[in-house]
């Protein structure tokens, strides 16, 4: 694999593989340095990469594994919703507050799940990325992942209304 091959399939995937290892890492910062180190690895192995079937799988699962080799050290979180949020669009600080109060208690009812169905339905809700890309990081089927996704939001959506419900 040529530079420009390495550019076009594997470097442009960096942008894909952002917003996942923001979330799983909790620093922009740390999130770029990683893609740096990922990228370096990936270079110096370029050429058994042009025969690799699934590149994308391939990047999207070396950067997970990257993001979980540095996390051995301190514990996952999600990334705060007020650097996620442009403070200039008009939030006040009660709604501020309340998102950050809302993201915490989702935080803490996703603790109580599995880390893998936590991590599938983070992909696919935060990081947006498809069934398809995610089937080719967890090896699991799409099929597999859409349950999987769907019952992860019925869990979270019980959850809340049990804390938020007035009459319990």
């Amino acid at each position: 694999m040529d530079k420009k091959a390495f550019r076009s399939q594997i470097f442009s995937l960096s942008e894909r593989i952002y917003p996942m290892m923001v979330r799983m890492l909790g620093s922009e910062r740390d999130a770029e340095d990683a893609i740096q180190e990922i990228m370096i690895k990936l270079w110096q192995k370029r050429k058994i990469l042009s025969a690799h079937p699934n590149v994308t799988g391939l990047v999207f699962v070396a950067a997970r594994n990257h993001c979980l080799d540095l996390l051995k050290k301190r514990p996952v979180r999600l990334v705060d919703l007020d650097s996620a949020h442009d403070i200039a669009s008009g939030d006040t600080g009660h709604e501020r507050l309340v998102l950050r109060e809302l993201s915490e208690l989702i935080e803490r009812i996703l603790e109580s799940s599995k880390l893998e169905h936590k991590e599938v339905l983070l992909m696919r809700d935060l990081d947006g990325m498809s069934y398809a890309e995610i089937a080719a990081v967890t090896d699991l089927t799409v099929e597999h992942l859409r349950v999987i996704v769907s019952r992860q939001r019925v869990y979270v959506q019980r959850h809340l209304k049990k804390n938020y419900s007035y009459e319990g």
